[in-house]
């Protein structure tokens, strides 16, 4: 006996070496395509604060203009449970990758045509009209991006380490926003501010077509996920046992809605803390934090603070997310709402101080708490769904969430702001984090459970 598991050790070893090899290649390749697809997304989110006002609504007053660009923002939002749909209908039918190739090459289109169009000054109200369709495209491509990213790395992940795994997925946010960040801060570095609303802030909407190489990458190299390679076979062995029985199967999605109604909802509940605070975080802090009226830093200064928050953010996420590997996905996610909620009315009065070291803290400090839910909710929604609707159900959770709490986040912030006072600002904040909190203690632990589709 000894010397059978002797014999076998080598090839034991050579297996998981050869899984390591494989899941960092799986990892490594969803967060680059994650990350510019991030990055696309964000970009606009930062034009929108920066730039579009003038260039798009240039008839309105600045505190208008600034409310009616971020209005185009949220039509991304609107599109993403559309894309949530659409993608995770065919990413339950078709599979995960050849999906997720799908979602890469809209969102790689409809960006590099946002830096291609013309403003206002040219052909007047057909402008903002084509960028609302714009960021349409992009909502549909980030509704159908996420669940093809994060199952393709969660699928493949050991049990043990699918939080680790799955945080790669989840890095493409933070990522995404220092790579927009580099961008505008570049651009606007290198050109006189005249050349930057001009042309220069096309530049990184322009950088976008390099998502089209990735997605190529990933229909050439990357293999299926085992899970939905399994259920394929299921399929495939049901049809064999009667063969004369047409196969007739509802819609993944309306599946996913009559199986896990009240998972999904959860999961879209437990999502609104991140959303709304992340958007406050990335895209209306940079308009609060210039304002010339408050704390007047510059539009540079702002978008390091945001930029180096972000790269906090990342450990924060990895170490949390293999924490959940540990000891449960829920624990770490609630603490990080408390955290979040609490760390609101902190943020501002940091930003009101016009220091560039406190400014980063209050949005680290933010963003880092955020990590701490952001992270293990790749690994959490896979495993909260079984394998013929995982992409739907997981797809739909997230994208409602994304609706409901991200889509005005900026634009409500604004009014707050505008109308009251920024303190509201934080109450709106705290009670999105008091709503994922009572939403992810209303979900059961799912930490480790099998994702094989017999199982399910």
């Amino acid at each position: 006996m000894t010397s059978e598991v002797d014999s076998s050790s080598p090839q034991l070893e050579e297996a998981e070496s050869h899984l390591k090899s494989n899941m960092r290649t799986v990892a490594l390749t969803a967060l680059a395509g994650t990350s510019i697809e991030w990055y696309d997304f964000f970009i606009y989110a930062t034009a929108a604060a920066l730039v579009f006002p003038a260039l798009f609504f240039p008839e309105s007053t600045p505190t208008v203009g600034l409310i009616l660009s971020f209005s185009t923002f949220a039509f991304g939002f609107i599109a993403r449970p559309v894309g949530g749909i659409l993608f995770g209908h065919f990413g339950d039918r078709i599979g995960r990758k050849r999906t997720l190739v799908l979602a890469l090459i809209l969102m790689g289109v409809a960006s590099t045509m946002i830096g291609l169009m013309p403003t206002y000054s040219s052909i007047g109200i057909a402008a903002p009209v084509i960028l609302s369709v714009l960021r349409f495209a992009q909502g549909l491509a980030i509704g159908g991006q996420w669940g093809g990213a994060m199952l393709l790395v969660t699928e493949s992940a050991p049990a043990d380490k699918r939080g680790f795994w799955g945080s790669f997925a989840q890095a493409g946010a933070p990522v995404g926003v220092i790579l927009a960040n580099l961008a505008f801060i570049g651009i606007s570095a290198t050109v006189s501010d005249e050349a930057f609303m001009s042309w220069g802030w096309r530049v990184p909407f322009l950088a976008s077509v390099l998502l089209i190489g990735i997605s190529m990458y990933i229909q050439l190299h990357l293999e299926e996920t085992e899970a939905f390679k399994e259920l394929e076979m299921v399929r495939e062995a049901h049809h064999a046992d009667d063969p004369e029985t047409p196969v007739v199967r509802r819609s993944p999605v309306i599946e996913a809605l009559v199986k896990y109604p009240k998972t999904i909802a959860l999961a879209a509940g437990a999502f609104l803390s991140i959303q709304v605070c992340f958007y406050i975080l990335i895209g209306f802090i940079l308009a609060y934090g210039s304002d010339p009226n408050g704390a007047a830093m510059s539009r540079d200064s702002m978008l390091a603070a945001v930029l180096i928050a972000s790269a906090v953010q990342i450990p924060f996420q990895t170490w949390a997310s293999a924490y959940s590997d540990r000891n449960g996905r829920r624990g770490i996610f609630m603490m990080g709402a408390v955290l979040m909620g609490l760390w609101a009315f902190v943020l501002f009065p940091l930003v009101d101080t016009g220091n560039f070291i406190l400014v980063v803290v209050g949005v680290s400090g933010g963003l880092g708490a955020l990590g701490m839910m952001y992270g293990p909710q790749a690994a959490f929604y896979t495993e909260l769904f079984s394998t013929e609707v995982r992409y739907s159900g997981a797809s739909l959770g997230y994208q409602i969430g994304a609706i409901v709490g991200g889509a005005f986040a900026p634009t409500i912030a604004t009014i707050l702001w505008t109308e009251y006072a920024i303190i509201w600002v934080s109450v709106y904040m705290a009670v999105a984090s008091l709503a994922s909190l009572i939403c992810v203690w209303m979900l059961t632990e799912t930490s480790g459970q099998s994702l094989s589709a017999s199982s399910a």
